[in-house]
């Protein structure tokens, strides 16, 4: 009987010990499995993660309400053969939100400013946890999906447009006190080119000025029309300054891209008065492609 029970000991002794292996060996190609899988799967990731274009495009429904082949950048990237992506964001300003608004939440961390500190760090990731709930803003998600994948360093032109919507909001446009502050028009602007040209040295950097709007529900023109911070065209006078001050290029889609002196002129190139329509969409990219093929000239220092 002690026979059978040492014999049987013994079996089941040898037995544990293949059972060992094989759950070693099964272990240790379980790790090797996740390693490698790991491995190859980052540097897919990784690989699909670095996009180029040769233009990027920052705005605000200007250029970001339509997305599709009659889109201002889709019309640009036609005319001039060259990549473009539409980084524009219906409803963002230049300029940071109010400052009695929580920091971080909502458009203020989609505004130029905060981008532009994103694009220097490239980290998009305050951004992509913003959610805006409205239906014209289905496109944000992918939009800054899409910032975050960029290699910025292979680029050649950053666009940016804004302006409309810190008149709409009666952005202040100047601080005497403090010019940087990045609550008021100039004072973002300022501080968005200063960091951009930092963050990208050999890049041109090309502003483009609101376009003339009217306000049909009130019956004025945005010359006319102060709505807490200035008429658009003080904004765009300020625009204007500032890039020649920062030697920064600017495309004027303001004073004479499209009529304006009779009030019937909206119907020509806009929808509703703000946006453009799609003969709106063609002037402003051929204008601006217009500008890109040509010799670009010395900013004023």
């Amino acid at each position: 009987m002690a026979e059978e029970n040492r014999t049987w000991e013994q079996q089941n002794k040898s037995l544990g010990t293949k059972k060992a292996a094989v759950y070693a060996l099964a272990s240790a190609a379980g790790f090797l499995l996740l390693f490698f899988g790991g491995v190859f799967f980052a540097a897919g990731r990784r690989e699909q993660a670095v996009r180029t274009f040769q233009i990027v495009a920052f705005g605000d429904s200007v250029l970001g309400e339509t997305r599709d082949e009659t889109s201002v950048t889709a019309l640009l990237s036609g005319l001039l053969n060259r990549t473009v992506f539409n980084a524009a964001l219906g409803g963002t300003c230049l300029s940071r939100a109010d400052q009695e608004c929580r920091p971080g939440l909502g458009q203020d961390m989609l505004s130029m400013t905060a981008l532009a500190k994103a694009l220097a760090a490239h980290d998009f990731g305050p951004q992509q946890t913003v959610r805006i709930r409205e239906s014209s803003t289905d496109y944000f998600d992918e939009t800054i999906d899409t910032l975050a994948q960029i290699d910025f360093s292979a680029g050649e032109i950053l666009l940016i447009q804004y302006g409309l919507n810190d008149y709409n909001r009666g952005v202040a446009i100047y601080d005497e006190e403090d010019p940087w502050n990045e609550y008021t028009f100039a004072g973002a602007l300022r501080s968005t080119l200063k960091l951009l040209q930092e963050t990208f040295p050999d890049q041109r950097i090309i502003l483009a000025t609101p376009c003339y709007s009217w306000y049909i529900a009130g019956g004025k023109a945005c010359g006319e029309y102060d709505l807490g911070g200035g008429t658009l065209d003080e904004y765009v006078e300020a625009e204007l300054e500032i890039a020649a001050q920062m030697g920064v290029e600017i495309i004027d889609l303001y004073h004479d891209l499209w009529p304006h002196e009779k009030w019937e002129d909206w119907e020509l190139y806009t929808k509703d008065g703000f946006h453009p329509n799609e003969a709106g969409r063609e002037l402003i990219a051929r204008r601006i492609a217009e500008y890109l093929e040509s010799e670009p000239a010395e900013p004023e220092s």
